[in-house]
């Protein structure tokens, strides 16, 4: 049986009690909670109450962390410890983090060696950055595309993996090459957990649509999920009252999950 998590930031209180009522309903397991930055004070304690599991994401980089850049050492440091103030205060025993932007993946290893905490995951990323700011061109690389690049982060630093199975697919569609073998290459790197979504088969950016919005085969991608997997479902949310994209998306997925049993 797959474990199922809905993802939600550490501000979205206005999700709570939907939330809190899904869960007990038992359409899903867990909540993975990204960590906004100087959040905790205010919020910490609502996501406390539910007493629901949760698994952490640190900020990213449009939130301060780039771990692939040695100048960012220090926030980089500062940030990633009020994640890992999220994860304690909630019982969390796995914490996300990207490999950072336009950088040194070596670095990046250095850097998480460096916070040495065993809940600590790497993400993999996109092949170009999904996002266009006065820093960033969609033509800049991420660190942590490749499962060579993961490899390496991972066996330096101690950290584990949580394939983002969107960004695996955007990343062997940038490199010109299958991505059902890619998906592959990064699972035998032995994921702690999956992120997913739907979006387009042939792009390279990362689009998060809602489970059939797009054009994914789940049947495929399903065939490669070994059985038991811890997967979080990253995808859009269109009302800021209700979760009901997501209570959709829950009942495709299983639908997929029951064809490929």
């Amino acid at each position: 049986m797959y474990k199922f998590g809905l993802k939600l930031w550490s501000i979205n209180k206005n999700y709570i009690d939907t939330a809190k009522k899904l869960y007990d309903e038992n359409i899903y397991d867990y909540i993975e909670l990204y960590a906004i930055p100087s959040s905790f004070d205010e919020y910490a304690h609502l996501w406390k109450s539910l007493n629901i599991p949760y698994i952490i994401h640190a900020p990213h980089f449009m939130h301060g962390i780039n771990f692939s850049s040695k100048e960012k050492l220090q926030n980089n440091i500062k940030l990633a410890y009020e994640a890992l103030k999220y994860a304690d205060y909630l019982n969390a025993d796995k914490i996300i983090f990207h490999p950072g932007i336009k950088g040194d993946y070596k670095e990046t290893a250095q850097q998480i060696k460096m916070i040495n905490d065993k809940r600590i995951l790497v993400e993999n990323k996109p092949y170009y950055v999904a996002v266009e700011t006065e820093s960033l061109s969609l033509n800049d690389v991420c660190v942590g595309y490749s499962p060579e690049q993961i490899k390496y982060i991972m066996q330096e630093s101690g950290a584990g993996l949580c394939l983002d199975i969107g960004h695996g697919i955007c990343a062997a569609n940038s490199l010109h090459i299958d991505y059902v073998s890619f998906l592959k290459e990064f699972i035998s790197l032995n994921p702690a957990m999956f992120h997913i979504s739907d979006g387009d088969i042939n792009d390279t950016q990362d689009k998060h649509y809602n489970i059939g919005k797009g054009t994914f085969d789940f049947n495929i991608i399903f065939s490669l999920i070994p059985e038991n997997a811890i997967i979080s479902v990253e995808t859009a949310k269109s009302s800021k009252d209700n979760l009901d994209d997501f209570i959709e998306d829950m009942k495709l997925l299983h639908t997929f999950v029951h064809q490929n049993n």
